[in-house]
């Protein structure tokens, strides 16, 4: 249904006639994109006429489900107003900002906070369950644009009884921020990232960073902090605001993911922690990779390990190699892969005891190195190589890092089954179940997904039908 009727709405009929989508076109992407929200939409050919002859504007999320399915189709985000819909809620557009002032990239990050809890406590999800589209890899271009060209803020110094243009006057009493509240957000931090390795991004424990944003660090950055401690505000607050966005990815909220990265860079800008900034770089260029954009993968982890030479430790170098040779090897360029590989590996080896590596490397080590090599090797169809890497990378199990083991041996088994050793490959397979069924994790899921998916040529065998059945539950229940 739509709410109001003015007159023609043109702005979206030139839009529709540029991207060459028809009126039953249209209405089937929005439909399809609602679905994958979790909503029963059922606009038609008819529908859609209203809205541009007429200028109907539709309810709900459907204004911003219009401007992702001509989004996808121009291969760029399209903003409401571009097409006539700029009285539609705006909250679904947040957090994609990059603003060049440090008080705007307050106001931009907090609001992202307060708007994600509150759809929550709303029972709806979240925002995220009605957001507009589809993730777009566009939308990181400017944001890494700026960063590589100014990676850090010249001061974010903070009187909060200064009211910036475009805030609110407040009778509250001004929060003062010492280096003890930031203590606590690191604490946090650190819990969050032992929860989320051990039991996934949908464990109700890692559920609980995007309430820390909300009711801790908001108000934290709200607050009056010197120079120093407002550095030291917003490094640990982007590392919180980074984990919530790989909390979102690995449980396949992508759009949300991508806004949370896009305010991490950001915070690491104020912080003037340029390895910061490229361990959030290195987030989305994997999650660009993962959703298919390689090319766009490669740049981002590119303009990480540019602005960091000379800056960050060999581990962290390490880890960004590792990350652009992911990308390479998914956009099928074996040479320019190996060279990243090769890279990583030796970065690694400089790497000693003693270095200052940043708290949030603590999981890279030669065994995360080698299960993602096998993984590049996996991308590029080499499955002797994917064997002996990951071999390397299941040789230490650990509790501490179970999603992680699990990956590994779904990468295992696809490895055996491409050498042809069907045994070997359900067994891994196997294995690779239950350690999934321990753990929330969407990405873990699709893993095992992809591997039952390669299986299907042998479905006769009993070994094949006893793992389908052995994963039925894990792919049945609820993402």
């Amino acid at each position: 249904m739509s709410r109001e009727q003015r007159g023609p709405n043109e702005k979206l009929g030139t839009v529709l006639a540029l991207a060459g989508i028809s009126n039953a076109g249209l209405a089937r992407r929005v439909n399809d994109l609602g679905s994958q929200r979790g909503l029963t939409l059922r606009y038609d050919k008819t529908s859609v006429a209203r809205w541009v002859s007429k200028g109907m504007v539709p309810q709900g999320a459907a204004p911003h489900l219009i401007a992702a399915a001509i989004g996808a189709k121009l291969g760029r985000p399209v903003p409401l107003h571009e097409i006539g819909l700029a009285d539609a809620d705006p909250a679904p557009e947040v957090g994609l900002a990059f603003p060049r002032d440090v008080s705007a990239a307050v106001r931009s990050a907090t609001e992202l906070y307060r708007l994600d809890l509150a759809g929550r406590r709303a029972g709806s999800g979240g925002i995220w369950q009605s957001l507009a589209g589809s993730f777009a890899v566009s939308a990181y271009a400017t944001p890494a644009s700026r960063w590589l060209i100014t990676p850090a803020d010249s001061s974010v110094a903070r009187d909060s009884t200064a009211t910036s243009p475009g805030e609110p006057a407040s009778d509250a009493t001004p929060l003062r921020v010492g280096h003890a509240d930031v203590a606590k957000l690191r604490e946090a931090a650190e819990d969050a990232r032992r929860w989320d390795s051990k039991y996934g991004g949908g464990d109700w424990r890692s559920s609980m960073v995007p309430e820390c944003l909300r009711v801790d660090a908001a108000p934290l950055l709200l607050g009056s902090y010197s120079d120093d401690v407002g550095r030291s505000l917003f490094g640990a607050t982007s590392e919180l605001t980074r984990l919530a966005g790989w909390m979102a990815f690995d449980t396949g909220q992508q759009e949300a993911a991508q806004r949370y990265y896009i305010q991490a860079l950001r915070l690491a800008r104020a912080a003037a922690d340029v390895p910061l900034g490229g361990y959030v770089l290195a987030s989305m260029s994997l999650q660009a990779t993962y959703r298919g954009f390689a090319d766009e993968g490669v740049d981002l982890a590119q303009a990480a390990l540019e602005r960091n030479r000379g800056l960050a430790t060999a581990r962290t170098m390490s880890f960004f190699r590792l990350v652009e040779a992911r990308a390479h090897a998914k956009a099928g360029d074996a040479q320019a892969a190996g060279a990243a590989l090769r890279a990583a590996e030796g970065w690694l080896e400089r790497a000693r005891e003693g270095d200052p590596d940043p708290s949030w490397l603590g999981f890279y080590s030669y065994d995360r190195f080698a299960a993602d090599a096998a993984e590049c090797y996996r991308d590029l169809k080499a499955p002797r190589q994917v064997r002996r890497f990951t071999e390397q990378a299941l040789s230490r199990p650990t509790e501490e890092f179970v999603r992680s083991h699990g990956l590994r041996l779904v990468v295992s088994a696809v490895a055996e089954l491409e050498s042809g050793n069907l045994d070997a490959a359900c067994a891994a397979g196997t294995r690779a179940v239950e350690v999934a069924g321990r753990i929330s994790s969407a990405r873990t899921t699709e893993y095992v997904r992809d591997l039952l998916h390669r299986l299907e040529p042998y479905g006769d065998e009993p070994r094949v039908a006893e793992l389908r059945e052995r994963a039925r539950p894990l792919l049945v229940a609820p993402a």
